[in-house]
């Protein structure tokens, strides 16, 4: 075909696709109306996982896995603010690998909520001013984050999602290499970065700030500046991306938790996180584990934190695949309950997947 007919061929299927997403839209909308009058919840991540399984396995091609996900997540996303616009709180400022992970999960239809402190994500979630909330749980380089876990030890929140993202640090600047004087950053873009810096800018001055966005806006005003920061807010304050990837460590992501008030259900591939509550004495680890070893079980994640409610107490977080509504789960979790002076199950949720 000539490129003309060629144009037009396109310009017919381009036709049908709108034709069809708006078929979509309206089927998903009286869906909407049935969650409505039985007080469902809109946002239904096990669904969402089902949709993104079925294309992957359907998809002959050329377009890879991974723009087929990100074409779905706008087009639910945008269906669903047609069902029920929601409100995503997640631990600001914008533009910060947060905001992206935030973006990743709900898609740019939803209306977000920067906020201060994890704890803030928390209680917006719980006093019900944001529907649900994106918070860190753990990084490759840093280890867990135990503000979070600390948090869902005094909360009802359920954790109904997760999300596990390549954080790809990059150099933001206006001005070549050779001319930066110093560099904007927090201090775990700097960790992480510390051998290129060192390599690339010796004599440049490191200064912290309070965040990789903050970072990347004071860099675009100042002469001589750059920033460690994402491309997200190289966009927004109009400001180069420099280089790429200046994260010395290839294995450099960040895992977060989407929590809201509800369960989800299973998936067939899912992951359950519990917190109990123990007495330091020898033997503990052995007798949280044994119920698990027993059935079979897979615990992807076991850490302890000492308890805030009393000296010499212990709370574990344990990972383990699959859902606390199957059989052989609930009945390992009744046999853990029997050592531990309380067991709360956070949440059963679709196992993530790492995205770059």
């Amino acid at each position: 075909m000539t490129l003309d007919e060629l144009r037009d061929r396109i310009d017919a299927l381009d036709m049908q696709i709108l034709q069809l997403l708006n078929e979509r839209a309206q089927h998903a909308m009286e869906i909407g109306d049935i969650k409505r009058s039985k007080g469902e919840s809109f946002y239904v991540p096990e669904r969402e996982r089902a949709v993104y399984d079925k294309m992957r396995g359907c998809n002959p091609g050329p377009l890879p896995n991974g723009a087929i996900k990100s074409i779905y997540r706008e087009v639910i996303s945008a269906i669903r603010a047609l069902e029920e616009p929601l409100t995503i709180a997640f631990l600001g400022p914008r533009d910060t690998f947060s905001h992206i992970a935030a973006l990743r999960m709900f898609g740019a239809q939803s209306e977000y909520l920067p906020l201060v402190t994890v704890d803030d994500v928390f209680t917006e979630v719980e006093r019900k001013r944001a529907d649900y909330g994106v918070v860190p749980v753990e990084t490759a380089m840093g280890g867990t984050i135990g503000d979070t876990l600390d948090r869902f030890i005094s909360s009802d929140l359920r954790i109904v999602n997760e999300l596990m993202i390549h954080v790809s640090q990059n150099l933001l600047s206006n001005v070549p290499l050779d001319g930066i004087e110093r560099v904007y950053s927090k201090t775990q873009p700097f960790v992480q970065c510390r051998n290129w810096l060192k390599a690339n800018l010796p004599n440049a001055e490191l200064i912290e700030v309070s965040s990789t966005a903050e970072a990347a806006r004071i860099a675009s005003n100042n002469p001589g500046s750059a920033a460690i920061a994402s491309e997200l807010a190289a966009e927004t304050y109009n400001i180069r991306v420099l280089v790429r990837g200046i994260e010395d460590s290839a294995n450099n992501f960040t895992r977060f938790f989407v929590i809201g008030r509800h369960n989800a259900k299973p998936t067939g591939k899912d992951k359950t996180v519990v917190v109990c509550s123990i007495v330091d004495k020898p033997g503990t680890l052995f007798e949280i584990i044994t119920p698990f070893a027993k059935a079979g079980i897979n615990l992807t994640r076991i850490e302890s934190r000492p308890s805030r409610k009393r000296a010499w107490d212990y709370v574990f977080f344990i990972d383990l695949l699959g859902h606390c509504e199957e059989p052989h789960i609930a009945a390992a979790l009744e046999s853990l309950s029997r050592y531990c002076k309380e067991l709360k199950i956070l949440g059963s949720f679709p196992q993530g997947e790492l995205e770059e």
